[in-house]
């Protein structure tokens, strides 16, 4: 069986081009484009998921596709919303009043009993009203006689007093979520109030992770010069868990181009999305490149941006795969930026809700930069104090510094030029 490297260069010789790493980085080029063209071509490429239908354990912050409607009204029956007693309320008019008590209603069983004239039935939360009742005076505003037969309404109440109807939330037919609908907690306690356990959404996306690198070590060991642990894999699964998608950890992979090409195989064969990290800058020699080149249709990016001036995206058997930065931080912020508003096109999420909303603070510190022709994202921490939100610097700023990171709260937006001073107003991304 043919690898998919092989299949690449099978396809390059028919084609007649040359995939040697010297011709293909000339071929893709060194011109910086704007953040906002790489982020539409890497949406223009992310298809929608297919609907599925998913249990409601799994549906939290999935996406509907259709009209949800009310197969039975909720309340289901008229009920109390206090613990009390169920009244006649032409009774207890000329309150106080003394009523006989006639029995207990609780919540659950169907009332056994019925409320005549000058009665009245101790009545939990939650029960259905007895016959007969057409108020419920809470438990407060009554006196129970010494033998347990006799109460005294102190109060007078008007009809419906205290009384949930049926259908007062949802009746029969009624619209109750739209498609479109991001599912939250409220929503499935709405929908299994309804008896629906079911529903059809836009499926999670399966999104697989790969490291490449034989420099890159797994676990506690001592490091030899030379050898890196492998973080990058381990932080953009966790970013996949965050961002609602379902990640699957494809390993770390040697720098062997027939153990990467099988990688990535596997990897689009499982998977609604692929995201790699390192060796997408221009000038690398790196086989991740070359079998993306031979067996996708890439487009190698070099963006306006720092960090994460690289980027890779492109199609592999209609899979779309990210080609994210090695540095650490540039491979976060570039999944920020491009990686997390397509898989959340993917699974349905409406426009305006691909990307992060910025919201503009306030420097409370110079954040200085060079000028560069780029748009630069600091690391911030942030606070809300005074009605504004307030941006100082989380640490050091290099791509390699992921405790920065790490204690950074936003990004702040820095246009090209030498930064801000305190005080200047700042748009800002706010993480978490």
């Amino acid at each position: 069986m043919r690898t998919f490297a092989a299949y690449g260069a099978e396809k390059n010789r028919r084609s007649g081009r040359d995939p040697s790493p010297t011709r293909f980085c000339y071929q893709q080029g060194g011109l910086v484009i704007p953040l906002a063209e790489a982020q539409e071509n890497v949406l223009a490429r992310c298809s929608v998921l297919e609907p599925a239908v998913v249990g409601i354990g799994e549906a939290r912050g999935l996406v509907t596709t259709g009209t949800v409607t009310a197969p039975e009204p909720v309340p289901h029956f008229d009920n109390t919303a206090m613990d009390g007693f169920a009244v006649r309320s032409v009774d207890v008019v000329d309150a106080p009043v003394a009523l006989t008590i006639v029995g207990t209603v609780a919540a659950g069983p169907v009332p056994d009993i019925t409320v005549g004239a000058g009665q009245a039935a101790r009545i939990m939360t939650g029960a259905a009203i007895p016959p007969g009742s057409d108020a419920v005076i809470m438990v407060e505003l009554t006196e129970v006689g010494s033998d347990g037969t006799r109460v005294t309404v102190t109060r007078p109440v008007p009809a419906g007093n205290h009384i949930r109807r049926a259908g007062e939330d949802l009746v029969v037919g009624q619209t109750v979520f739209g498609p479109g609908e991001v599912l939250t907690p409220g929503h499935l306690g709405v929908l299994t109030s309804l008896g629906i356990y079911q529903v059809r959404v836009r499926p999670r996306a399966r999104v697989g992770v790969m490291s490449t690198g034989s420099e890159l070590i797994e676990g506690p060991q001592a490091l030899e010069v030379g050898q890196i642990r492998d973080s990058n894999r381990h932080t953009l699964l966790a970013l996949l868990a965050e961002a609602g998608c379902e990640p699957v950890d494809l390993g770390c992979l040697a720098d062997d181009e027939d153990e990467i090409a099988a990688g990535i195989g596997a990897g689009v064969e499982a998977c609604d999305a692929l995201l790699t990290s390192g060796g997408v800058s221009m000038g690398d020699y790196d086989y991740v490149k070359k079998v993306l080149d031979e067996i996708g249709d890439m487009t190698w990016m070099q963006v306006a941006i720092k960090p994460a001036k690289p980027l890779a995206f492109g199609l592999v058997k209609g899979v779309p795969v990210f080609g994210l930065p090695g540095n650490p931080v540039s491979s976060m912020v570039s999944f920020e930026l491009f990686a997390r508003p397509g898989l959340r096109r993917m699974m349905g999420h409406p426009p305006d809700a691909w990307h992060r909303r910025p919201v503009t603070g306030r420097a409370a510190e110079p954040l200085r930069r060079r000028a560069d022709g780029k748009t630069h994202f600091a690391r911030v921490r942030v606070e809300y104090a005074g009605g504004e939100y307030l941006a100082r610097s989380a640490g050091g700023q290099g791509s390699h510094q992921l405790s920065a990171m790490a204690a950074a709260d936003a990004l702040a937006v820095l246009p090209d030029g030498d930064g801000l001073d305190g005080g200047d107003p700042v748009e800002l991304l706010i993480l978490r």
